[in-house]
C-alpha cells in the first residue's frame, strides 16, 4: 500500500510537470513586503491614464494610484509597460503583483484573476466635439454627421437613439482628420481615449461636453488565490473612493467634468 501510495504521487506530479502546472507563489502580501518593492503593470501608452514622461518615466492615472498602494505598504514601486494583450499573462505568470491597466471587469476575466471590488473607474463612449459648437444634448445629433470607428459596438446605438448620421472610418487617424476637415461635427469615441486627446495642444479648441453613455467598470486585479492581498486591495480601493482621491486624480490630469461613476462612489461610500 505504501509502494502504491509513493507511486501514485509520482505519477501525479509527472501529470503536472507534462500538462504545464501554474507556477507556485508565496504569500503576495508578505512577499512584496520582504522584497520591499510593489511591482505593478500599467500602460504607458494611454494618456491620462499611463503615459511616457519626457523623460521616459511612466506617469498617469494609473501610476498615481499603483503609487499610493506602495506608500500604504511603506516599500518602493517599479512600474512595468504592459498592452492589453499581455497583461494578465504578466500577473499570471508573476512578472507582475498587482495590475492597473484600463482593464474592463468582465466575468471571464474575474475566471483567470481576481478583480478585485469595488471597481475603481469606469469608461464610456462620448464626443469630442469643437468648443464653437453648442451642443449641451445627446438628442441635439438628430441628422448631424459624426465621426466613428468602423466596427464600434455604440455607433448603432447613437445613430438608432439619437438619429446622429453617423460615418465610420478605417481607423482614429482617418476620423480626426476628417473631423478637422469639417466633414462631421465631433468625434465619436471612448471617452478615456477622448480625454487623452484633449491633453495635446493640437486639440485645444475641442471639448467633451456631453455626459458619458454605457459607461463599463474597470477594475485592478491580483493573481488568484492571494486572499490577504485581495482584501487589502478592496480596502484600499474603497478608501480610494470614499476620501475622494480617484475625483482628486481626474482633476489632476484634467478630466472635466468629473466622471458619474467617480462621483456616484464617492456620495456612495464616503
Amino acid at each position: 500500500m505504501v509502494y502504491r501510495r509513493y507511486t501514485l504521487v509520482a505519477l501525479a506530479a509527472t501529470i503536472a510537470l507534462a500538462v504545464g502546472e501554474r507556477p507556485a507563489f508565496a504569500d503576495a502580501l508578505q512577499d512584496i513586503k520582504a522584497r520591499g518593492v510593489l511591482v505593478a503593470g500599467v500602460k504607458a501608452d494611454y494618456p491620462p491614464f499611463g503615459f511616457r514622461a519626457p523623460n521616459g518615466d511612466i506617469i498617469g492615472f494609473e501610476p498615481d494610484l499603483a503609487r499610493d498602494v506602495a506608500k500604504r505598504l511603506g516599500v518602493k514601486l517599479q512600474l512595468v509597460p504592459v498592452v492589453a494583450a499581455n497583461r494578465m499573462q504578466f500577473l499570471e505568470e508573476g512578472k507582475i503583483d498587482l495590475l492597473i491597466a484600463t482593464m474592463n471587469d468582465t466575468p471571464e476575466r474575474a475566471k483567470v484573476i481576481d478583480i478585485i471590488k469595488p471597481d475603481y473607474y469606469a469608461s464610456g463612449y462620448n464626443l469630442m466635439l469643437p468648443k464653437s459648437v453648442t451642443i449641451s444634448s445627446w438628442d441635439q445629433l438628430n441628422g448631424k454627421p459624426i465621426c466613428a470607428i468602423q466596427g464600434a459596438f455604440y455607433n448603432r446605438e447613437v445613430a438608432e437613439r439619437h438619429g446622429a448620421q453617423v460615418i465610420a472610418f478605417t481607423g482614429v487617424a482617418e476620423a480626426l482628420t476628417a473631423l478637422k476637415q469639417g466633414r462631421c461635427i465631433g468625434f465619436l469615441y471612448d471617452d478615456t481615449a477622448i480625454e487623452g486627446q484633449l491633453m495635446s495642444a493640437e486639440w485645444k479648441d475641442f471639448a467633451m461636453p456631453l455626459p458619458s453613455q454605457n459607461a463599463q467598470p474597470w477594475g485592478l486585479a491580483v493573481r488568484l488565490g492571494e486572499a490577504q492581498f485581495a482584501a487589502f486591495m478592496a480596502g484600499t480601493v474603497s478608501d480610494w473612493h470614499k476620501t475622494g482621491f480617484i475625483l482628486d486624480l481626474e482633476t489632476k490630469y484634467g478630466i472635466r467634468p468629473h466622471s458619474a461613476f467617480a462621483q456616484e462612489m464617492h456620495e456612495k461610500l464616503k
